[in-house]
């Protein structure tokens, strides 16, 4: 494809509904520190291998109380590294200043749960472990630390070998045969950090679904061979369903990276492949008779049962009406009867779509959308890809993207995707019934 309250809201136009203003960490002052607690999260498929939290998490900083909104993020970080244990050799010091600038983002916008794409993938948790040890939990510039006891991350398709020749270049092996392209397993993996506690035992994933085993479904099948075509698996990287308990009321965190829908021939097998992987969750949340074709790792199957509260989030690759996604492909989320699209903005886009120029300038959708900040000359230009959409049974009250205009605290950390990452972070605040 960077602050004190009043800053916030001078970088991002926000939706203001009925909600209580969230009370965000100030930038100069560290959040207080009392007793320490602890969190855990597994999966509950047997092909996951989660990573729990060590009991460093602040008791002050777990969460908000009371009738506070519950703020939910999405960041695609760009965490990613061309070697396997790259990332984790660079966050295991304090002093990458690439990782730096994006706990500095996450610290100015203060999410209560966010879910990070573009994170490689250790076992054990190590690398996950170290961002928040090493970087979310420190002071970045005077920003206020904020701590994540709980955190679940998890295997992904991406890098690894399929044992076919899935790219057709005649030759089986590299990041083209993956079930994900990817140059080893784990690259370009996802986090998810929450202030709550994760429901171990009832994290579902669906790393292994077919592709194949969703009726209706846009695989080409002029493409694929058919040995292709019964072992294909859907996820580019994994969609998992992480149970977070707020209160007395849980919130299903909906985590998922589709394909980018380009980098392909006329046969569009990554469009249609993101199209399908943003229809799974559209089928999962919506009636037991559309869902009811799905399993996850563990085997058991349909989706969310109706009147349960989610939230859908992560860098979906499709913008509704712009770049090169397979029509009407996020629409399947925008458009579901039980999904509320709060629509974040952000003055900063308007004023780069502009200044860019290029590709911009052909677009149909309002650029104060926009989520990415990506090649504008021939394209795609800057788009909307990364969403925070919250079912309908959660309100709403203030959304943004923090992509500051030149000069206003935090571009330094956002105009320059050299120095962070090619996307900017998207947040919901929505009230949960019951949160204390």
């Amino acid at each position: 494809m960077k602050n004190s309250l009043t800053a916030l809201a001078a970088t991002c136009l926000v939706l203001p509904l009925a909600c209580a203003t969230p009370a965000l960490a100030s930038p100069a002052v560290p959040a207080s520190a009392t007793a320490a607690t602890s969190g855990a999260a597994t999966s509950g498929a047997a092909a996951a291998t989660a990573a729990a939290s060590s009991a460093n998490g602040q008791q002050g900083q777990k969460a908000q109380q009371g009738n506070s909104p519950l703020r939910v993020a999405t960041y695609n970080a760009s965490l990613n590294r061309g070697a396997e244990g790259q990332l984790l050799r660079d966050l295991s010091t304090p002093d990458n200043e690439q990782a730096q600038n994006i706990a500095e983002v996450i610290q100015i916008n203060a999410p209560d749960v966010v879910l990070v794409n573009e994170f490689d993938y250790v076992p054990g948790g190590r690398a996950a472990e170290a961002f928040r040890d090493n970087y979310l939990s420190v002071s970045q510039n005077g920003k206020a630390p904020q701590d994540y006891p709980y955190y679940y991350t998890a295997p992904v398709n991406t890098g690894v070998p399929s044992g076919m020749d899935l790219d057709q270049n005649g030759s089986v092996g590299g990041a083209g045969d993956a079930w994900g392209f990817g140059q080893f397993p784990g690259q370009y993996g996802m986090v998810v950090y929450s202030k709550y506690p994760i429901d171990r035992e009832q994290v579902r994933t669906f790393q292994n679904f077919r592709w194949q085993d969703m009726p209706g479904n846009e695989m080409p099948t002029s493409y694929y061979t058919p040995e292709h075509q019964r072992k294909l698996r859907l996820s580019s990287k994994s969609h998992w369903d992480v149970p977070v308990r707020v209160g007395h009321q849980t919130v299903h965190v909906l985590a998922a990276h589709p394909t980018p829908p380009s980098f392909d021939g006329p046969e569009d097998r990554n469009g249609r492949r993101n199209n399908d992987e943003i229809r799974f969750w559209s089928d999962y949340v919506g009636s037991p008779s559309r869902s009811r074709y799905i399993y996850d790792d563990a085997g058991a199957r349909g989706g969310l049962t109706p009147g349960e509260r989610f939230v859908v989030l992560g860098d979906y690759n499709s913008d509704p009406n712009d770049g090169d996604s397979y029509p009407g492909a996020i629409d399947q989320l925008l458009d579901s009867s039980r999904v509320r699209d709060p629509r974040p903005t952000s003055a900063g886009a308007v004023q780069a779509a502009a200044l860019q120029g290029g590709a911009n300038r052909t677009h149909v959708s309002d650029p104060a959308y926009d989520t990415g900040d990506f090649s504008d000359t021939p394209a795609p230009g800057n788009l909307r890809t990364d969403y925070v959409l919250p079912s309908k049974n959660l309100q709403a009250c203030r959304s943004g993207v923090f992509w500051p205009k030149l000069g206003e605290p935090g571009s330094e950390l956002t105009s320059d995707p050299a120095a962070t990452t090619d996307h900017h972070l998207v947040w919901v605040d929505v009230k949960v019934p019951g949160k204390h």
